[in-house]
């Protein structure tokens, strides 16, 4: 039975939980390229998620730094901020036979050079890594730093160019054998990219053929695949992450708008997935307003020969038509208080929910609330489920 919750008009705050929010990358402490661009403003970052209501953040693990800086992140800040640990597959090239200490993955690899897919995993390595994993995760629940799920991992055929497919299968394998082995397990935080059948196949042979072995269920976070892909996650129990690279094309919008709201989880993924003019969703952010000034433009431009706009112009336009909250400036001319251009923040989260809102045709509270549930459901943030 769901909790009843206040009518919009009965002044409801709305409540958010980003589940997917980056805040160990450099770019929230300054840094853009390896070089300095303004002072670390992680903790303003932090403050304008909490005004627009989202009171609980979960970071992102990738890697091993990762992990780490996300868990002292969370340790700052309890009970806001809480964590993941796990090996994304694009940093999954450490399980590889050809792998270095000095090699860089996210260095910026050519997307037209994949991996070669002749590099073998390899077995002692994925013994060590395993078993630092396994202390990591040990040793973090032992100081209640936290930690929440296990963490990013999964599959990513879009981007063979950081780690070949050979090596992306062995490891999502070998992190799903240790998640299965964890007393008591702990929720998955999902990557599935461009991947869905040898995903969904792995998975099943972890923890059964209707995942019955997977104890605390898990979220598929930044879905952007197909209906039939989404039906498929959801008939095994798991969660949905949608975040502003989920309204991309109209397609991907007909995809949310049929995702169960008992199934879904709200994300920024920032500081990368905002949500761009150009993508179809924005359209949910524009009000009424702007929709009118849109469609009378359109009607003057008709009584007369139109110029044709450069796309970016167009774009331009569209941006200003959402308010923002807080002044936006380039990193190169930032001042305290103000957002940084370009850089995706767990604020934005609300936009998130209003764009969900309007593909679906229901109020934002019902998004809110039910992300809020379905959120806790599975990772167990706040006690405090239902809005009394």
């Amino acid at each position: 039975m769901k909790a009843e919750v206040p009518a919009q008009g009965d002044g409801y705050k709305p409540r958010y939980i980003d589940i997917g929010i980056n805040l160990a990358d450099p770019i929230f402490r300054g840094f853009s390229h390896g070089k300095r661009r303004h002072p670390d403003d992680l903790d303003a970052v932090i403050g304008r998620a909490r005004e627009v209501g989202c009171s609980k953040m979960i970071v992102t693990g990738s890697d091993f730094q990762s992990s780490r800086d996300a868990l002292k992140i969370a340790k700052d800040y309890p009970g806001i901020v809480y964590s993941t640990i796990g090996i994304h597959p694009c940093s999954s090239s450490i399980f590889s036979t050809a792998y270095s200490e000095s090699d860089k993955p996210h260095a910026g690899p050519d997307p037209s050079e994949p991996i070669p897919e002749h590099h073998m995993p390899d077995p002692d390595r994925t013994k060590a890594i395993l078993s630092d994993l396994q202390d990591l995760i040990s040793s973090t629940r032992a100081s209640q730093s936290g930690l929440v799920s296990f963490g990013e991992f999964g599959l990513d055929y879009d981007r063979l160019h950081y780690c070949s497919k050979v090596i992306q299968i062995h490891s999502f394998a070998a992190q799903l054998d240790l998640a299965a082995s964890l007393q008591p397990q702990l929720p998955l935080f999902l990557h599935s990219r461009a991947c869905h059948a040898d995903f969904v196949s792995l998975l099943k042979k972890t923890f059964g053929s209707k995942l019955e072995r997977l104890e605390k269920g898990g979220v598929v976070h930044s879905f952007t695949g197909t209906i039939e892909e989404a039906r498929e996650l959801m008939d095994l129990g798991l969660y949905i992450g949608i975040n502003g690279c989920s309204f991309k094309t109209a397609e991907n919008c007909e995809v949310v708008k049929e995702i169960d709201l008992d199934l879904i989880m709200l994300e920024t993924d920032g500081p990368w997935c905002e949500i761009r003019p150009s993508h179809e969703g924005y359209k949910y952010l524009l009000d009424d307003t702007s929709k009118a000034d849109g469609v009378d433009a359109a009607a003057d431009s008709s009584e007369q020969t139109p110029k044709p706009v450069p796309k970016s112009k167009k774009n331009q336009k569209k941006e200003s038509a959402v308010p923002e909250r807080w002044k936006v400036m380039k990193k190169e001319k930032w001042v305290e208080g103000a957002m940084v251009k370009g850089r995706n923040e767990p604020c934005m989260i609300e936009r998130v929910a209003k764009v969900v809102a309007g593909i679906k045709g229901i109020s934002e509270q019902e998004v809110c609330e039910a992300a809020w549930r379905n959120t806790n459901k599975v990772f167990g943030i706040d006690n405090d489920v239902t809005r009394m």
